[in-house]
Parts: C-alpha cells; structure tokens; sequence
C-alpha cells in the first residue's frame, strides 16, 4: 500500500480507469474518531487527472501507510483457470483502450467455457450448452451473447457497429468477472469451506 504522503498517491493503476501509473493529485482531507473518540483515522481524497474519478484513502497518520482506499480495484482470483485469468487481467487493465479491453474480455470467455470442456461450436453455441449443462444461468447466457456479440464486431471490424467505448468495455468486464465467479471462484470457496467443516 501507498503512503499517506504528499499531493498526490501513487497507485499502479486507477481504480476508475485502470490507466497505468495515474496521476492521483489531492483535493480534499480531513480526519475522524469513531462515536467514543477513539479509532483516529485520516483521509485523503484524490482526483484522477485522466478520467475524474475520486480514490478515497485513510491511514492512521498523514504519513503513515495507507490502510483503506475506496474504491480498491479489481483482483482477479487465483482460482480462474491461468489463461482465462490471463486474458482478464489484461482486459481490466486496458479498459482504457475500449476496443482491446472488449475483445480481451470475450477472450477470457471463451477461454473459461474451454476449461469446462466446452471447446466445440461458435461460442454461441458453447454459451447454450453452458446455459443448458446448468453451468451457467439462463440469464447470464443471455447476458453472454451480448458480450460476445460486441467482441465479434470488434474482431470483424464491423462498420456498422459503433466504436466500443469506457463504459462499454467495463460492462464486457464485468460480465468476465461474474462469469469467473459463479463457474470458478464461488464453487472453489465452497470446497474450501468444506475441507474447513471437515477438519473442525
């Protein structure tokens, strides 16, 4: 974690935009107790010069480590399959280049269905048999084509399709990560905790 320290924090990434290296400058502070006066801690809001958004951080001093942020970014967990993990990690990191960050994140998709032993058809196709093999939902296969709909006109370069923009490629994300958790990251918690109840 950063330091408390300065005008500006310095993060490897915006948690907005994921823009490399941001420049985080200050524009507000202020510091709190809790409801008995105890639990001191110390704010910093910070504006990022490339999208605007605002990171909040807290520390137990002005120059202390930082011990909260808000928002804290993404993490993608260890329990999606290497390449799947891969492709959206690097989908979340260029969600500032809509267009990339779209078809990285069809790509960690595609990927995630072929760990599951879905490799035959369109992808189309593999999301209905995900949907139908109660892999996924039927809604979040409906949710699916949509990504997968954008990622083809990226890859076609389609020119009826418009350009994929922010708010587009974070929605492509998005459904990445909740793909990555009901089919790898929810059920590996659920064994974990019942190697847990076994032991106890």
């Amino acid at each position: 974690m950063p330091k408390l320290l300065g005008t500006e924090l310095e993060l490897s990434r915006c948690p907005h935009c994921n823009v490399d290296t941001p420049t985080l400058q200050i524009i507000h502070q202020a510091q709190t107790v809790d409801f008995s006066g105890k639990h001191k801690r110390f704010w910093r809001i910070y504006r990022c010069n490339r999208c605007g958004g605002l990171v909040t951080a807290a520390a137990e001093s002005w120059d202390a480590d930082v011990t909260e942020l808000y928002p804290s970014g993404i993490d993608v967990d260890a329990a999606i399959p290497e390449r799947a993990r891969e492709y959206l990690s690097q989908a979340i990191n260029s969600l500032s280049s809509p267009s990339g960050s779209v078809m990285l994140a069809a790509s960690a998709v595609d990927a995630m269905l072929k760990a599951k032993s879905l490799k035959d058809g369109s992808l189309y196709s593999r999301i209905d048999k995900a949907a139908k093999d109660h892999l996924i939902t039927t809604d979040m296969a409906l949710w699916a084509h949509e990504v997968r709909l954008d990622a083809n006109d990226e890859r076609h370069s389609d020119e009826i399709s418009a350009m994929p923009n922010t708010s587009d490629a974070k929605l492509c994300v998005d459904f990445a990560l909740a793909l990555a958790q009901f089919m790898f990251v929810l059920p590996a918690k659920v064994q974990t905790g019942i190697s847990l109840a076994k032991e106890a």
